[in-house]
């Protein structure tokens, strides 16, 4: 499945430790109840081998570049270099894959037109990328990338026109409705051996959701307003307010109490 990583070769267990007259450190065991981890490559490489990419693995020690896991879809154990798998939180957001690998996963069987994850963007450091299956007829083109920006107060958006408090919550719009993508997200990347395993640390987010603007009875006040109580009873979302006063210093009208003067619905 692709390229491999290259990866130093495993010390036996009957080669001489190269710290000298120190005991080897205690495996760490991991809390797997915080993520699930994925095989990203087969291991090892060829037909017969002991894991295979998608797979959800049990980490049983870690003890540096190599892991001892368990597959959760086979039971096999075995010693896996730590850099061929990832960590996957809430089902959906894979830590540290490749464009190429996020595709490579979407196109596996099991995956369906609106299967998606959300991974780390390679281009554009500290931003995120949301990947999803748009075909099932095709592979060629079969799955879309969407960037994944962020405003200043730390709120994400694909779309400036909609801003989310969180990951979680982005994702659960654009289950609701496309919203522009090339389709509905409908269920994360499949992960064999992944059934009925909680893999989220807590419960997500509550997202509230107000009632359909009228933008004809909006008024200034109801966006520049400072006083607390009443953007908390407002119809106007902190969300859109924060895109609206950045899309004014974006176009250097800084003082936004003069914008109040020019404002009209």
């Amino acid at each position: 499945m692709g390229s491999q990583p290259s990866k130093g070769r495993r010390r036996s267990s009957v080669e001489p430790s190269v710290m000298s007259q120190e005991e080897p450190p205690e495996p760490i065991i991991l809390d797997n109840n915080r993520y699930v981890v994925v095989a990203l490559y087969n291991y090892p490489a060829g037909e017969d081998c002991s894991i295979r990419v998608g797979e959800r693995l049990n980490v049983l020690s870690d003890e540096g570049e190599w892991w001892r896991v368990s597959s959760s879809a086979t039971g096999r154990e075995s010693y896996i270099p730590s850099n061929y798998v990832a960590k996957v939180f809430h089902r959906w957001q894979f830590e540290g894959i490749s464009r190429e690998k996020a595709e490579e996963l979407l196109l596996l069987p099991h995956n369906q037109a609106g299967s998606f994850l959300i991974r780390q963007s390679q281009t554009h450091h500290g931003t995120y990328c949301l990947s999803v299956r748009r075909s099932t007829t095709s592979s060629w083109g079969a799955v879309k990338h969407y960037r994944i920006k962020q405003l200043q107060n730390g709120w994400y958006y694909i779309s400036p026109s909609l801003t989310f408090s969180s990951l979680a919550q982005l994702v659960e719009h654009y289950c609701e409705m496309p919203d522009g993508l090339c389709c509905l997200l409908k269920e994360p990347c499949f992960i064999q051996g992944s059934n009925n395993v909680p893999v989220v640390t807590g419960p997500l987010p509550i997202t509230v959701r107000k009632p359909t603007l009228n933008w004809k009875e909006v008024d200034s006040s109801m966006i520049f307003s400072k006083d607390t109580a009443n953007k908390e009873e407002s119809l106007v979302s902190e969300g859109l307010r924060d895109a609206i006063t950045s899309y004014l210093f974006m176009t250097d009208q800084e003082n936004c109490e003069d914008c109040m003067e020019d404002w009209k619905t």
